[in-house]
């Protein structure tokens, strides 16, 4: 028997699902209901502001955990390497290997982009600072270090596009092996 919704928190990974696997564009309330099981009037009462609010609570759910995973890991950690490897880890955990989009590039790709920009470009902002910052400790000069870590982050949004293009999750942990190795190589 499945686990009763009583909380907005218990909606979020559902409705993730449905944005990831439709676009924000593409995930009606019909599909958003399906995948939670409630109706429209139940799905207002949670989200009196609608689709809007709930891709809102999705995106800032996915800056939660990357914050707390990724970018506070990075800023924070004394020994580079370590936390470069953490971050690949991480990366790899949250998008299983290659096996789940990231619904933020989704937002980034699609019409409804600029309803939540700053959402978008404050995360990946954040993370490229992080990374940047770590590569500064490791001893590379600040521009090396911004570069090396757009680089990343260009490597990783786009094998995620490529291992799904391709159907073909290797491609993503090949780059993944293959980007931690450059990140800091001299």
């Amino acid at each position: 028997m499945a686990k009763p919704i009583s909380e907005r928190a218990d909606l979020l990974p559902l409705i993730s699902e449905v944005f990831r696997s439709h676009g924000y564009e593409g995930a009606t309330l019909a599909l958003i209901g399906k995948a939670t099981g409630l109706g429209k009037g139940s799905l207002y009462h949670f989200f009196p502001d609608g689709k809007a609010q709930m891709a809102a609570e999705v995106l800032a759910e996915i800056d939660h955990w990357f914050e707390v995973n990724i970018f506070a890991a990075l800023r924070k950690s004394d020994d580079p390497a370590r936390a470069i490897a953490e971050m690949t880890d991480g990366v790899d955990r949250y998008f299983r290997s290659g096996h789940r989009v990231c619904l933020v590039g989704v937002i980034a790709l699609g019409a409804s982009r600029d309803i939540f920009a700053a959402q978008v470009q404050d995360y990946f902002s954040r993370w490229n600072d992080a990374l940047a910052l770590t590569l500064r400790r490791a001893g590379f000069s600040t521009s090396v270090a911004r570069r090396r870590a757009a680089d990343a982050l260009l490597t990783i949004q786009g094998a995620l596009v490529l291992a799904r293009a391709l159907d073909d999750v290797k491609v993503f942990g090949q780059a993944m092996v293959d980007m931690k190795a450059r990140l800091l190589a001299k």
